[in-house]
């Protein structure tokens, strides 16, 4: 007989007390798709928390996350295009741009990260192919409290697949805790092709107003090294950790990025995020220093709603300090990070002060 999952916090239910028959009463995930505009035909699901957190994955976009709320409150920044269905047309050059929903989590690889780029011959496009290959379903898990489950979690492959290569499969599980107001991705790539393979991976979380907002802090720390155009909005860290208003000289593809070697704390783990103490809210990410050495700050406050800042793990590439690497045949490299809400003023204050 199969053995039931538990998650390390799961408690046992009195079957006399339960005052609700259905699991999705409280929480679970429930799939769809798409049926209109450019989106149409995308599968997606709904991740419910069971918490104010609710989230959308997109399994046609690479199982990444597109819109998150917290109560009414949106976390991530949306752009006009909407999920857009994956295309290989949007391979190329800028092109990705023409599909770049924005969404909490847009994963950027598994080869190529960055500005577009020839390398040994090989043209690869803006942020690389993941975002526009849907996914293989592997199993959907959802809570169930009775039977002492209080876990969900979507779990799907992620093919980078061609005749001669590279043949590198992702496995990607994203999950959360019935209650709790977090998200965890679990990312495993494989190289079941014949030649190594060039790998390099980061995950583009990206946060919008109402979250996003003048006087929004970002929280991180250590050395930061500016993008070479980027220089001058840099030089002031009173500055360039706030949010601002929208800025003019932000209109069309200005922008602000830099590159941050963030400190690990004793168990390895890096702690970022964002916080708006106005609307005592915020989300911090944490991940294993080991799986992304570097961080990506990207700020674009574009006036008319393109309005937005990102934290970005990253395990190289874009001429970030950490340059691409190779998945040797065979081999297994795993991604970890988790994103949670936090909306109690002292919890703020304490993610301020040990990690801003």
């Amino acid at each position: 007989m199969a053995k039931k999952r538990k998650s390390a916090n799961a408690r046992r239910y009195d079957p006399d007390l339960v005052r609700f028959i259905n699991p999705a009463q409280v929480g679970g995930i429930e799939t769809s798709v798409l049926d209109d505009g450019a989106g149409r035909g995308v599968r997606i699901a709904w991740v419910n928390t069971g918490s104010p957190l609710r989230y959308k994955v997109l399994i046609d976009r690479g199982l990444d996350i597109a819109d998150a709320f917290y109560s009414s409150l949106s976390l991530s920044w949306l752009s006009l295009t909407g999920p857009t269905a994956p295309s290989r047309a949007l391979d190329k050059g800028l092109d990705w741009l023409g599909g770049f929903y924005g969404g909490l989590v847009c994963s950027c690889g598994p080869q190529h990260v960055g500005a577009p780029e020839t390398i040994d011959g090989i043209d690869y496009g803006l942020h690389g192919t993941h975002s526009n290959t849907p996914a293989q379903i592997e199993s959907i898990c959802r809570p169930d409290p009775a039977a002492e489950i209080d876990t969900m979690s979507i779990t799907g492959l992620v093919r980078t697949a061609r005749v001669f290569g590279p043949n590198v499969e992702l496995r990607r599980t994203i999950s959360s805790t019935l209650g709790v107001p977090a998200i965890h991705i679990h990312d495993e790539f494989t190289n079941r092709g014949n030649a190594p393979a060039r790998h390099c991976w980061l995950l583009h979380c990206n946060f919008g107003w109402p979250l996003t907002d003048r006087g929004t802090r970002l929280v991180f720390r250590g050395p930061l090294v500016p993008r070479a155009d980027s220089v001058k909005w840099f030089v002031d860290p009173k500055r360039y950790k706030f949010v601002r208003s929208p800025v003019s000289t932000h209109r069309g593809a200005d922008e602000a990025c830099a590159f941050i070697d963030p400190p690990a704390d004793s168990a390895g783990l890096c702690h970022v995020g964002i916080v708006n103490e106005k609307l005592s809210l915020g989300v911090e990410i944490t991940y294993p220093r080991r799986h992304f050495p570097r961080l990506t700050n990207w700020q674009h406050f574009g006036p008319g709603g393109e309005y937005v800042t990102a934290l970005e793990p990253i395990s190289g590439g874009m001429g970030c300090g950490a340059p691409a690497g190779l998945l040797q045949l065979g081999d297994t490299k795993t991604y970890d990070c988790t994103l949670t809400v936090m909306t109690d003023p002292k919890d703020l204050k304490t993610l301020i002060r040990k990690w801003g």
